[in-house]
């Protein structure tokens, strides 16, 4: 397994793991949104990357990352948005690679702080606890 950033060759294999990511948030995206994100992620002018996990030249998970400013920070924060590992794949240290991959790029970019969030029950919760601590923030929503 290795892991780079995403190609713009690698929208269909992308495109499956992302329909596998919103189905397990039990969520739908118009397909504009999902052409946006696609695009956004391969723009230059864009604060937004993506990382693709690889196995025999295979996609099989995504990190995608927001760059932010922060009124905390000089150097602002990189945002976690997105990971998701192919669920035939689980358990193989995919997700800990992906961070690290995450991790590796906010460290060069010199960021003050990698976060993420999920939801309270989700089960990946386990790997997480191993690279981050929970910020006992409560996040809330207009919509």
């Amino acid at each position: 397994m290795h892991i780079q950033f995403l190609n713009p060759d690698d929208r269909n294999q992308w495109q499956i793991l992302w329909n596998g990511y919103l189905e397990f948030y039990k969520s739908e995206l118009p397909d504009d949104i999902t052409n946006l994100t696609w695009n956004r992620l391969h723009d230059p002018l864009e604060p937004m990357y993506a990382f693709g996990a690889y196995e025999n030249g295979k996609l099989i998970g995504f990190a995608h990352v927001l760059l932010q400013r922060s009124t905390w920070a000089k150097n602002g924060y990189a945002y976690l948005e997105d990971l998701f590992v192919d669920p035939n794949i689980r358990g193989k240290g995919t997700g800990s690679e992906l961070i690290k991959a995450v991790y590796d790029f906010a460290d060069e970019k010199q960021l003050d702080r990698v976060y993420w969030a999920t939801q309270a029950d989700n089960p990946a919760r386990r790997l997480y606890d191993k690279y981050a601590n929970e910020s006992g923030f409560v996040q809330y929503r207009r919509k």
